[in-house]
């Protein structure tokens, strides 16, 4: 149950509103050759290369082409574009449906880690549940590769609270990842670690 004292809510994205599966995109990268990917990247910890294109600080293009020499000669880029997004699934009607009723008792904000490659993926899968635009669902949107900022880091959780005026003890930040709840914690953010769909609709029942 919410804290009656909650003025605000800020969502993840990956795996609290939009359903992910990280293994279909490790299992893509192996097919296309890349067998040690989960020791590339994971959910927990990523190497220089994923935090630059998830801060857009470097291009799609260098993100594919920085992939390529390490896959199967002759793999092409739309092959490791297709396997990045493997790993984004359906939006859940109700996820949507429960965004539309808290919208109506408080601001909601989106703070996600993502990217240039991912965005336009959880854009289509979106439409296919809902005629309505993401952004009308949120006060605001944050995308990691468009403020420059990502989670666990202090900074970003201070950009959307000062951007938006927010008190962070009077507002909920919800995530599925602990690396994130702990950084959000670490800066005065009231949090809930959303690890499944059903603990997420008893936390708002």
């Amino acid at each position: 149950m919410i804290s009656n004292s909650i003025e605000a809510l800020i969502f993840d994205l990956g795996g609290v509103i939009i359903s992910i599966d990280y293994e279909k995109t490790i299992h893509a990268f192996e097919k296309l050759g890349m067998l040690d990917f989960n020791s590339v990247y994971s959910q927990a910890a990523q190497t220089n290369l994923f935090d630059d294109f998830e801060t857009g600080n470097i291009s799609a293009q260098r993100f594919i082409n920085s992939l390529l020499p390490f896959l199967k000669p002759g793999t092409s880029p739309n092959k490791v574009v297709q396997a990045w997004n493997a790993m984004i699934l359906e939006v859940p009607s109700q996820k949507t449906d429960l965004l539309k009723r808290l919208k109506k008792k408080y601001p909601i904000f989106l703070l996600s880690n993502t990217n240039e490659l991912h965005v336009p993926v959880v854009r289509r899968e979106w439409s296919k549940t809902t005629e309505e635009p993401m952004e009308d669902f949120f006060t605001k949107i944050y995308f990691s590769n468009e403020i420059h900022l990502r989670k666990p880091n202090r900074e970003i959780f201070e950009f959307v609270c000062e951007e938006q005026q927010l008190i962070p003890e009077k507002t909920l930040f919800i995530d599925d990842s602990i690396q994130h709840i702990e950084g959000a914690e670490r800066f005065g953010l009231q949090t809930f670690h959303a690890t499944s769909s059903e603990s997420l609709f008893q936390l708002f029942s």
